[in-house]
């Protein structure tokens, strides 16, 4: 009679895999499209990576980190934010992504390149890990989390007509600063590129330090 050997168990209190981990497996992938469809009813494409989709319940304002991270610290009042590799995104209401160029002209923004941009209808941002997720180093993540059973709308900034008033944070306001702040931050490469380089590249060093490459989506303001 021939007997099967059955294969070796694995110990008890194996760590999961990397993959597992990080969010890039198969776990980690359909935890996270739970998350968001069960917990947060957003709309989510799965991945790997989880996607969320722009324009149905949010739109968002893109900007780099060192200008986001400084913005956040003047500016309580937003709606979830999130991180990816050097980038900070803010969440805001559904339209605002249209209404955004007219913005900055307006506030005398317009013609300055701030390496601002937004992500409307139709678009696409990488999903962050949930709260308390473990992840790859540069993986998206919340920096002010959205919170699960309560609709994401009402904590959104929005564009305030003229005399109205609510709960919600003021749209105008933190576009205002956020143009502040990238203006600000490229100032700050700007000038530590030019004090790093050699006296005869100063000129080339400034331009490449304050204009750190495209984002990728769509400009807000231009040069």
């Amino acid at each position: 009679m021939a007997f099967t050997v059955p294969s070796p168990r694995e110990p008890a209190d194996r760590e999961p895999s990397a993959r597992t981990r990080s969010g890039t497996g198969s776990a980690g992938t359909d935890s996270t499209l739970r998350w968001y469809e069960s917990r947060l009813g957003w709309a989510a494409l799965a991945g790997p990576p989880v996607r969320l989709l722009t324009g149905v319940r949010f739109d968002v304002i893109d900007l780099p980190s060192d200008a986001g991270l400084a913005l956040l610290r003047r500016a309580p009042g937003t709606g979830p934010v999130a991180l990816e590799g050097s980038r900070v995104r803010l969440l805001v209401a559904a339209g605002s992504a249209d209404e955004l160029p007219g913005l900055l002209d307006w506030l005398e923004w317009g013609g300055i390149a701030l390496d601002l941009t937004a992500v409307g209808a139709g678009g696409l941002i990488a999903a962050p890990l949930p709260p308390r997720a473990r992840g790859v180093r540069g993986a998206a993540r919340w920096l002010r989390p959205p919170e699960p059973g309560r609709d994401v709308e009402p904590s959104l900034p929005v564009f305030s007509r003229f005399g109205e008033q609510g709960s919600a944070p003021d749209l105008v306001r933190l576009v205002d600063a956020a143009a502040e702040e990238c203006h600000r931050a490229r100032m700050v490469r700007s000038a530590a590129a030019f004090r790093g380089a050699p006296p005869g590249d100063r000129t080339a060093a400034a331009v490449r330090g304050a204009n750190p490459g495209p984002s990728g989506n769509q400009p807000l303001a231009f040069s």
